[in-house]
């Protein structure tokens, strides 16, 4: 069984408040973790919630980083998809946590468009 991509849903808990509501901050860790990933970085988009918080999406070759993050609870969600075997979305990860400040991190890994060897059929139900 393989898998056309690789999706990483983190919880980061225990950030610094002060990076997690700096737009600039937040889109400049999300670019860098792309790059430190290996990812070819296409576009990205970055918005500031009043009174505090940022969202974004990193759109790379390989898929997209997305982050939501609330600065009063210390929180980020952050979700890492890429396809292909170039970008390990764990070292996105990795990177984000370091430089969020981050105490702990929950991370699951979800196979995405998991294809089945030529010589199966498979119906669709």
């Amino acid at each position: 069984m393989s898998a056309l991509g690789r999706h990483i849903l983190a919880e980061i808990y225990g950030c610094n408040f002060d990076i997690l509501n700096d737009i600039k901050k937040i889109e400049e860790i999300m670019v860098n973790s792309a790059l430190e990933a290996g990812a070819e970085v296409r576009e990205f988009v970055f918005h500031k919630f009043s009174p505090q918080g940022v969202s974004g999406v990193v759109v790379i070759s390989e898929s997209h980083l997305a982050i939501h993050t609330w600065p009063e609870l210390g929180y980020a969600a952050v979700d890492v998809f890429t396809c292909g075997d170039k970008v390990n979305p764990w070292d996105a990860c990795k990177y984000l946590t370091e430089k969020l400040n981050a105490k702990r991190i929950e991370a699951s890994e979800v196979a995405r468009g998991i294809t089945e060897p030529p010589h199966q059929q498979v119906a669709n139900l």
